[in-house]
């Protein structure tokens, strides 16, 4: 199956977008960035969060959703409408040359989401299901038809019964304006042109280059919290999922925007200058 990011002449917004763009938000420079941390289907979090950004995003500014907006909350489609609504709202007032772009990260709950729907291909699909299950991918699966008890019925039918099953999920998605097209959108990391700022879901392999992180966006994270330098050309990297809850944090070279969205504590959105400095901070 070709990857969602492969295909350099796909579009975004109605415009061709380049290859790096593809795997990569490039964000255009001099503009305040706002980060948002994981929302895990937090429908009335991320509502309250976009009334409040309303009143300060510019159409100069940049957005980035920094992953996890499925997975974990109940109201998963909910969210995802709401990510489309703002979408549209902040378009509406783009009329300007060069406004700011709005790009959405993968996390862990997209990544997961993205490899449920390709179970089949899996060589233990009943074991790669409960694992997904439990870390939370229930409320995504029910969002678009499924449920964990299918789910589990489904595995041990073998490829055929769970392709068919993953066809439904799938239709659907589609079934469900913009959703589909949102998830095809997702971008591994997203940084300013001018590397001040490098925006992750979970962390980054400081050692490795950018080229070579791959899953380490989603997946890594273990040791973002003792990076003491800048990160090649970056003055900052920001993440917006820490598996430990540590809690919002800024220092020098790195900062972390999950105050526990999902597991009970609130929604956060950081806004950094132009030059990668914190200029505000939103909780809701």
């Amino acid at each position: 199956m070709p990857s969602d990011e492969a295909n350099a002449d796909s579009t975004l917004g109605g415009r061709s977008v380049s290859a790096t763009e593809q795997v990569f938000a490039v964000l255009p420079t001099g503009r305040t960035t706002w980060a948002v941390g994981s929302i895990h289907g937090e429908t009335g979090r991320v509502r309250a969060m976009h009334t409040r950004l309303a009143e300060r995003i510019s159409p100069t500014d940049n957005l980035v959703y920094l992953g996890n907006f499925l997975g974990r909350g109940a109201d998963v489609a909910g969210t995802v409408e709401e990510l489309l609504l703002f979408r549209r709202a902040l378009m509406a007032t783009q009329t300007i040359e060069h406004p700011g772009v709005i790009a959405y990260l993968r996390g862990r709950q997209e990544e997961m989401w993205h490899k449920l729907l390709q179970v089949q291909f899996a060589p233990d699909p009943r074991a790669v299901l409960e694992w997904m299950l439990a870390q939370g991918v229930g409320p995504t699966l029910a969002a678009y038809g499924g449920s964990a008890e299918e789910a589990r019925r489904v595995a041990a039918m073998g490829a055929k019964g769970l392709s068919q099953w993953t066809n439904r999920l799938r239709a659907a998605m589609r079934a469900r304006d913009g959703h589909d097209k949102l998830m095809s959108a997702v971008r591994r990391a997203a940084f300013t042109e001018d590397r001040a700022l490098l925006l992750v879901s979970a962390g980054i392999d400081a050692n490795r280059p950018l080229s070579e992180q791959t899953d380490t966006f989603w997946w890594g994270g273990r040791d973002f919290d003792e990076i003491d330098r800048p990160y090649g050309e970056f003055r900052r990297v920001v993440r917006g999922y820490d598996y430990r809850r540590g809690g919002v944090w800024f220092k020098d070279w790195i900062a972390s925007v999950d105050a526990g969205c999902g597991y009970g504590g609130p929604l956060v959105a950081a806004g950094f200058g132009p030059d990668g400095q914190v200029i505000d901070v939103v909780e809701t």
